[in-house]
């Protein structure tokens, strides 16, 4: 099974939080708030994981997660170049999810 995280938007309603950085990277509980999604795949075996970049900061978003062997988990990036709405960003993730439940 794999997971996928969706990491789109700009955060124009976080504003000012979000100007130096992206939404899903600010702080919860001194943790970026896409780690808990990231830590919750993992606990339940879920170690392959797609993280979607669009928007705003995607190098940010790498830079923090890398390839996710920090967390005990394999990251690939996808990346949406146009905000197209979940099921597109979804999609993309088709040749990563092959024949496997996600």
């Amino acid at each position: 099974m794999k997971g996928i995280i969706l990491h789109g938007g700009h955060g124009t309603r976080l504003r000012p939080l979000t100007h130096t950085g992206p939404k899903q990277l600010l702080p919860i509980a001194n943790k970026p708030m896409s780690q808990y999604a990231l830590e919750d795949l993992k606990n339940v075996g879920i170690n392959n994981i797609a993280i979607v970049l669009g928007g705003a900061f995607p190098e940010k978003v790498k830079q923090y997660y890398d390839d996710g062997k920090k967390f005990g988990v394999n990251i690939t990036y996808v990346y949406q170049e146009k905000p197209k709405g979940i099921s597109h960003a979804i999609r993309l993730c088709k040749e990563f999810v092959g024949n496997d439940k996600f």
